[in-house]
């Protein structure tokens, strides 16, 4: 049975995850970053240690071709620093500058920005989050249907 495109979740989902990008697009901007950037450095921000390629990787769901030169360009911006672990010299880890410490308090102000512009609760905010984990969880796991 073929559906049309307002009647698919896929679709749904694709044309949200596109309006939640081009509502953080004014405030990164200002700050000079694409939405994966923003996302990579909530990431660093949020991590208790400079966390492995592999570990953001893990936690961003972006494989290491497309993390890989995200984390060149913040590099070159001055945000981040890549270092070879010292334990085990296969790992890279990411550290941020000062630059990049800084910005977190720039943006700051982003996250309840977008939270007012749903509309939704806090309650709701949370409930959809988890229900999109789950979601995306299944959707990875090996045996899903294809």
């Amino acid at each position: 049975m073929t559906l049309a495109p307002s009647e698919m979740i896929c679709f749904a989902l694709y044309s949200a995850g596109h309006a939640m990008q081009q509502a953080y697009r004014p405030h990164l901007d200002a700050l000079g970053l694409t939405y994966p950037q923003y996302v990579v450095l909530s990431a660093l921000w949020t991590a208790p240690a400079p966390p492995t390629v592999g570990g953001i990787s893990a936690q961003v769901h972006l494989d290491s071709s497309t993390l890989t030169p995200l984390l060149k360009r913040l590099e070159a911006m001055g945000l981040v620093t890549r270092t070879r672990d010292s334990h085990d010299e296969r790992q890279v880890r990411v550290g941020l500058t000062a630059t990049g410490r800084e910005m977190e308090a720039s943006a700051a102000h982003i996250p309840a920005c977008f939270t007012a512009k749903t509309g939704l609760t806090m309650d709701q905010i949370v409930q959809m989050r988890t229900d999109l984990a789950r979601l995306a969880d299944q959707l990875r796991a090996p045996d899903a249907v294809t």
